[in-house]
Parts: C-alpha cells; sequence; structure tokens
C-alpha cells in the first residue's frame, strides 16, 4: 500500500486527506483494525519513534500514551509493586507481573490519567494477552506496536464495537534523511532529527555534585527521550523508569516546569494511603474514578464533595487529604529526574524543581546565565549535566 485515504484532516471540515510516502514507496505499517484518523497517524508515528529511541537507550520494552502529537505518559517495562499498580489503576490483570510490555503501559497511562483518557498507545514490543487485557479497560482510541498476539489481537478487536484502530508496524524502516512538510502553502525541508539519545549525553555534568546513580541515568534518558517528541518548549519529570509529569507547548521555560511538576505532585499524591483507600461505589466507571480523584487532590475537596455531593461516587463521604498532609507527604519525595529540551534562562525553573523531588537535570546549556543556574543547583545539592543538544519538536 503506497497510499491510504483519510475520512478528514485535522478537523472534519478538512477534507478531502490522505496519507502517503513522498517518493511512492510502501507505507511502513498495516491497518490490521478500525479507521486510523490524520491525528491518529501522527500520535502514532511520533510515538513510535519515541518506543525505539527508549527501547535502544535501555534495552528495555517501552510503551507511551500519545495525545495530541505529546506524550501524556512513557515508561519502561519495569516491575510494579501492589500499592503502584493499585494508585494507577493497573490492579487485577491477569498476566501483568509476567508482561515487560503491559508493565510499561500501566506505567504509560498511568502518569497523567485525565491526559490520557481517548490516547493512541505505542508499544515497542509486540501486544500480549496480558497487555490486551490492560487494554481493554481503557477508553482509547487505538494501538500501534510492532506485532500482536492471536489472544491479544482477539480481545483488542472487541473494542470500540470493534471499530478500536490497531495498526501493526514495520520495525526495519527507516525514514529518508531530508523530511518536508507544508505551511500556508509553504514547504519547509530539514534534515531528520537523528539525534540518539543516550548515555553519551550524561557526561558533562557541570556541578559540584558529579556522580549520577544508574537509575537517575535511566530516568534522565526516559525524559530526554519523551521531549524529543513532544510539543516544545517542553520539559519531563521521571523516575523509577517513567515518565510522571510532562510540561509541553508551553511558551515559557519555567511553565513548562510548573505544569510537569504540577502533574507529577498529583502523580505522588495519588500514592497516599487516603487516596488508595477511596470508597468508590461499586462498578463505577474508570473515567468517573479518575476524575475523583482529582478533585480530591483539587485545593477544596471538601466543597466538591460536600453537601452530599459524593453519594454518586462513593459508598461514604471520603476522609479528605488537607494541606498540611500533602505537603509532608511530598516533602519526603526525592530522587527524581528531570530532562528540558532548551536551556533553562533563569533559576526559577530549578528552585520549583527542586520543590518536587528532582535531584537530577539534564539540560542543553548555552544560556548567557549558565552560571547562575548551575549555582542555584550547587545550593540544593542537584546534579546537571548539559547534553549540548537541543530537543525542540514541533
Amino acid at each position: 500500500m503506497t497510499e491510504l485515504p483519510l475520512k478528514y484532516g485535522c478537523n472534519p471540515n478538512q477534507k478531502p486527506a490522505r496519507l502517503y510516502r513522498r517518493d511512492g514507496g510502501i507505507l511502513p505499517f498495516e491497518v490490521l483494525n478500525g479507521n486510523p484518523g490524520y491525528i491518529n497517524f501522527m500520535d502514532a508515528l511520533n510515538g513510535w519513534q519515541l518506543v525505539l529511541a527508549l527501547r535502544d537507550a535501555t534495552g528495555l520494552a517501552a510503551a507511551t500514551s500519545f495525545k495530541h502529537v505529546s506524550p501524556a505518559g512513557a515508561a519502561l517495562g519495569l516491575p510494579m509493586g501492589g500499592k503502584l499498580k493499585q494508585a494507577l489503576f493497573a490492579d487485577g490483570v491477569d498476566g501483568l507481573d509476567d508482561s515487560p510490555i503491559a508493565c510499561a503501559y500501566a506505567r504509560a497511562r498511568g502518569a497523567d490519567r485525565l491526559a490520557s483518557f481517548g490516547d493512541f498507545i505505542i508499544l515497542s514490543e509486540p501486544c500480549d494477552l496480558a497487555c490486551a487485557r490492560l487494554i481493554a479497560r481503557e477508553v482509547s482510541d487505538g494501538i500501534a506496536a510492532p506485532g500482536y498476539d492471536p489472544e491479544a489481537l482477539a480481545v483488542l478487536k472487541q473494542k470500540r464495537g470493534g471499530a478500536y484502530c490497531i495498526i501493526r508496524m514495520d520495525r526495519d524502516y527507516r525514514p529518508p534523511e531530508t523530511e518536508i512538510r507544508e505551511i500556508f502553502g509553504i514547504a519547509f525541508e530539514q534534515r531528520h532529527n537523528g539525534a540518539q539519545v543516550s548515555g553519551a549525553l550524561l557526561g558533562n555534568l557541570v556541578t559540584k555534585r558529579k556522580a549520577l546513580p544508574e537509575g537517575a541515568r535511566r530516568d534522565l534518558l526516559v525524559s530526554l527521550a519523551a521531549l524529543k517528541y513532544t510539543q516544545s518548549n517542553s520539559v519531563c519529570l521521571a523516575v523509577d523508569g517513567q515518565a510522571i509529569g510532562v510540561g509541553a507547548g508551553q511558551q515559557s521555560r519555567v511553565a513548562c516546569v510548573r505544569l510537569a511538576c504540577d502533574k507529577a505532585d498529583r502523580w505522588r499524591l495519588r500514592q497516599h494511603e487516603k487516596v488508595l483507600a477511596l470508597p468508590f461505589l461499586p462498578g463505577l466507571r474508570r473515567p468517573d474514578r479518575d476524575n475523583a480523584v482529582d478533585a480530591f487532590l483539587g485545593e477544596d475537596a471538601r466543597a466538591a464533595f460536600g453537601g452530599g455531593r459524593w453519594q454518586g461516587l462513593f459508598t461514604r463521604e471520603p476522609d479528605y487529604l488537607e494541606g498540611a498532609e500533602k505537603e509532608r507527604w511530598l516533602k519526603d519525595f526525592g530522587g527524581v529526574s528531570m530532562g528540558s529540551d532548551a536551556f533553562f534562562p533563569f533559576e526559577d525553573s530549578v528552585l520549583r524543581a527542586w520543590q518536587s523531588g528532582v535531584e537530577y537535570v539534564a539540560q542543553p546549556g548555552g544560556s548567557v546565565r549558565d552560571g547562575e543556574v548551575i549555582d542555584c543547583c550547587d545550593r540544593l545539592g542537584m546534579a546537571m549535566a548539559f547534553t549540548g543538544l537541543r530537543l525542540f519538536h514541533h
């Protein structure tokens, strides 16, 4: 197949729309089910590059949850503890513990479950039955992977009344060296961004703290790989082999950091005992649970659920998590890594990141205030590497 007609472009009024290779070659994927659209393919093709970058950088299975051409989450296939499974609504899936790719997607989806609602899933490895069982429970538009176990494919084909989008990717495909896009009738041409995310980027530690633990190196690679395919400006926080906060598409660097850190704080708060003990009504839909947790972690949960409004969600009024308790819980959280797609022009970004447990930073460097940013890291005891590689993506 060299061309694929699409239902419409970014919006229903943008018709006709099609997908094809400019060189006339065969498309490097096969649609096994459903009718993926314009934005679905943008997510799939960017997400595919992300998971391959993670797999190449770490040697581990990788997954990402994509929404509107940026990752809501990205993760490696590392084992999960019981409380983390519960916090990410990934408990009760048969075979999860024995499936690295299912663990990778559970972590990726759990980074920001509100943002992942209706996501496009991309896997570095074939989708197995455990991963398909996990996906079957979630609201998702489709999936792209290099293959599917027969049992997994049968499960996925039942989603969305049989219309779930399923794409099989060609792992051997390599893009042309030059890429072209058009905006307002004007063609732009540039070299494909083939820069590799690898441990070599983390060798130039410019702070007094010179040691990068192995876990921090892995997490910085996760954040940098995610940033390479996140709409800029962007910042990504990662811990334990997964992104926990992605700040994408902001005009200022510190706004990216605030957004990413706020998401990371909520990811951490989801694991508080009071959140894990929320008395959900039996049979409550997963999206409703996600929204309830978000409201519960808001600034005024009592107002959100007071006056009996909790009755449609819980069996009893919840035990509220107050501001001081939140602060104590978050204060004990550390060892977080943060990557940035461009330099920090001021120390404000580092100060905000430190408040969310960031200890390790990777950024290109090159600001006239690099010295001030380094000094700030030294005062806070953080380690920072200058990668020398900007990762803008648009």
